[in-house]
């Protein structure tokens, strides 16, 4: 069975398109969602997308990926970025490489956006590229798939 590529958004990402397009742009959602599908099926493989602005839910979504013995995630937790010790713990749970993805740069934004629960666990990150993030997300998850014994084994699943 092919491999699956999960796209998985936290809350507030519904709103892209209408939310301070200023700051996230004029895209929605569906249209990011649309084309990243297309892409990984032209790849041969297979996808899914999740969004909640619930915690409970994405942590659930998460725990149901362990099924899924050969994935990969293109994780956006929005907010929860810099507050969920529980979708960590979710994620190192269920052992799920992933790509942080972000629309801005929070490098570049309030002092309480800069940390993250989760960079550290993830495979890498891509921010600060507006919608594009995700299409340079999932370029990076394709090779992943092609090579996945490119990096350490520790690095893949957060563990320094």
């Amino acid at each position: 069975m092919a491999a699956l590529i999960a796209v998985i958004n936290g809350p507030n990402l519904n709103l892209l398109g209408t939310r301070e397009p200023e700051l996230y742009g004029n895209e929605s959602l569906a249209s990011i969602i649309g084309r990243l599908t297309r892409r990984i099926h032209e790849a041969g493989y297979r996808s899914s997308h999740f969004q909640s602005n619930s915690e409970g839910a994405i942590i659930d979504h998460i725990h149901a990926l362990e099924l899924e013995k050969n994935r990969v995630a293109l994780f956006n937790p929005g907010a929860f970025t810099h507050t969920s010790l529980a979708l960590r713990d979710a994620v190192l749970a269920v052992q799920l490489p992933f790509i942080e993805v972000h629309l801005s740069n929070p490098a570049r934004r309030e002092h309480y956006r800069t940390h993250s629960h989760f960079t550290d666990l993830a495979i890498g990150l891509v921010s600060g590229f507006g919608p594009l993030s995700y299409d340079l997300a999932l370029e990076a998850a394709l090779q992943f798939l092609h090579h996945p014994t490119s990096l350490p084994r520790e690095a893949q699943h957060g563990h320094p």
